[in-house]
């Protein structure tokens, strides 16, 4: 099979296509022949030697995908060869194949295409959990959602609205306010032009936002714990930004407020059952027009360089998903 490999920690262009063997499911796995694979901010952090995961070398990066059962291993029951799946890889998926924990792999719902359901694990799985059980968002309250027109960002203004909440998108340009906004969100900030603690005070009457969903970090970060109501959760997504912030601890005495931590991977591997029934919800609202994933570009596997570089760059919108076949 052909597969981009990364054999030493370097950027996107130190990658290499090439011919390597096909995986073999193992006890608990199975194999799958991916037809698409979706484009993360880890994989550009995993290439690079900076994510919490390190596989040996050689491997390859793309951590979600979608395919064809090709063979299970022992112990597998609830998959079987030639079930349409989806599932969290963790990396492996920028290939033709790849073998993986089966209780990681989800039947794809029958009205969902393969390049939907290889940008939908992480981006809504992440979205969802950091929502409903760390953000604990009720009908009603505000939610603040920074980078609101990346993959993860996109999937909270939508799930959002789902939820029944006052959904405040926040990005850095007009274009990507329209992305957001065209997904549902009821208020639009462009960080570039204003202070988003001025803009979301505004908004909220003085009170601020009561779930901040944050995925951008560095700058942002600092004003987002100074527009959280009483009582609000801060949710801590990721640092697309590149700068890990430092909270002053006196701001969460005097909002009462959380600084919540989200590792969604972590979640899925501890509480499977819970994790499964979240899709389940999700995948209801997908069939009812509730969730309109965006997959603003695909790449071919030959242009792998390309697609990890937008992420990169920060210049996605929605998601960008790498076809196999």
């Amino acid at each position: 099979m052909k597969a981009v490999l990364c054999k030493a920690y370097g950027p996107a262009s130190s990658l290499v296509l090439e011919e390597t063997a096909d995986p073999v499911a193992k006890k608990n796995e199975v194999v799958i022949d991916i037809h698409a694979a979706g484009v993360n901010f880890p994989d550009t952090l995993i290439i690079e030697g900076k994510y919490q995961v390190k596989p040996p070398f050689p491997f390859s990066p793309g951590g979600e995908a979608a395919g064809v059962v090709a063979s299970v291993g022992e112990n597998v029951k609830h998959l079987k060869v030639g079930d349409r799946v989806m599932g969290l890889t963790g990396f492996g998926s920028f290939a033709e194949k790849v073998a993986t924990d089966a209780m990681r792999v989800l039947p794809m719902p029958a009205d969902m295409d393969f390049v939907t359901a290889a940008g939908f694990s992480m981006t809504y799985g992440t979205s969802m959990h950091a929502l409903k059980q760390r953000g604990e968002l009720k009908p009603g309250e505000t939610l603040l959602v920074l980078g609101a027109s990346g993959g993860v960002g996109l999937a909270a203004v939508e799930l959002g609205k789902a939820m029944g909440a006052r959904v405040i998108a926040a990005a850095s340009s007009a274009e990507k306010l329209e992305v957001a906004k065209a997904a549902g969100a009821d208020e639009l900030i462009n960080y570039s032009e204003v202070s988003l603690k001025d803009a979301v005070k505004e908004l909220t009457n003085g009170q601020g936002a009561d779930v901040i969903y944050d995925p951008v970090g560095g700058d942002l970060f600092d004003e987002a714990v100074r527009c959280i109501n009483w009582k609000g959760r801060l949710l801590v997504v990721g640092f697309a930004s590149g700068r890990i912030p430092e909270f002053p601890i006196n701001l969460a005495l005097l909002k009462g407020s959380s600084i919540v931590g989200v590792f969604w991977g972590a979640f899925a591997a501890r509480e499977p059952q819970v994790n499964l029934e979240n899709f389940q919800e999700m995948f209801r609202w997908y069939s009812e027009g509730k969730l309109k994933p965006l997959v603003s570009k695909t790449f071919e596997l030959n242009e792998y360089e390309a697609a990890l570089n937008i992420l990169s760059t920060r210049q996605a919108v929605g998601k960008v998903v790498v076809k196999t076949r």
